[in-house]
């Protein structure tokens, strides 16, 4: 038996060399990837992807999506100043289109913030919803100009004021109201051609939708007198309530011109006077 002791240690060995084999074998930890890293040139490229995804969702009609997409190109303040301008707008255009006028004043006036050239086109500023809005913005940051360097508000920027809440009122339905402020608006003193016509045309529509045609007649012939090339849009040109209207007046002023005699409303046209003879 004592012969076979010194075995024992190697059997330990070969025991403790069998049972590493069995165990287990753990696998090192697996590597993360590594997060890219978020630079401002990359949010700028998101900014813009995100500016002209609004714009086309716009104008597909999509408004509560194109309002998402536009707030979030702005969010880091990374678009170029003229980039943050047309987001605004069309911001602004949004809350108009939905009825919430506060929050479209505040728009366009952040525009201005950005770029006191900021302005719209024309077929922009012609539009019956947010034109009279952004006037009304514009007239009103003029006169806050004017108070800072000292000067009074001059009774233009009083009569642009009413001139844009008049048409602001007629498109609410307040036509009462609307002619009203269109009316002072005259009186205080429009001084742009087209600011006057449109506030004379529309008070004649505000005649004519309370009946009172010879009025309404009367005021279209006063528009006349300013701009004899006056026309309606069309839109405007077939309104049950003034076409007839409009007609006969602008029958009676192109006679008045001419020196014919306009015919009467609802007749015909006189016949033109024989040629006399040899």
């Amino acid at each position: 038996m004592r012969m076979h002791a010194p075995l024992r240690p190697l059997a330990a060995v070969a025991l403790a060399a069998i049972v590493a084999a069995c165990a287990p074998v753990t696998p090192p930890p697996a590597q993360q990837p590594v997060a890219p890293q978020i630079t401002e040139d990359t949010l700028r490229a998101r900014a813009r992807e995100q500016l002209a995804t609004g714009l086309k969702q716009y104008d597909s009609g999509e408004y509560d999506a194109a309002l998402r997409s536009l707030v979030a190109s702005l969010d880091h303040g990374l678009l170029p100043k003229m980039d943050q301008s047309v987001a605004r707008k069309h911001i602004a255009f949004v809350h108009c289109l939905s009825g919430r006028e506060t929050q479209c004043r505040d728009e366009f006036r952040k525009a201005f913030e950005i770029d006191p050239a900021f302005s719209l086109s024309p077929a922009e500023d012609g539009h019956p919803i947010w034109g009279p809005v952004y006037r009304a913005v514009r007239t009103q940051l003029i006169a806050e100009r004017e108070a800072a360097q000292g000067k009074p508000t001059a009774p233009l920027a009083r009569a642009e004021q009413m001139l844009a809440d008049g048409l602001v009122k007629y498109e609410s339905g307040d036509f009462a109201e609307s002619q009203r402020l269109l009316e002072q608006s005259l009186k205080e003193g429009l001084r742009e051609k087209q600011d006057q016509v449109r506030a004379m045309k529309h008070v004649a529509f505000c005649l004519c939708l309370a009946g009172k045609y010879p009025a309404c007649r009367a005021q279209f012939l006063k528009i006349f007198d300013v701009d004899p090339n006056f026309d309606l849009t069309p839109a405007e040109a077939g309104h049950p309530n003034w076409t007839k209207t409009f007609a006969g007046a602008r029958a009676q002023a192109q006679a008045k011109r001419t020196g014919t005699q306009a015919p009467a409303p609802g007749s015909a046209p006189a016949p033109a006077p024989a040629a006399k003879k040899g």
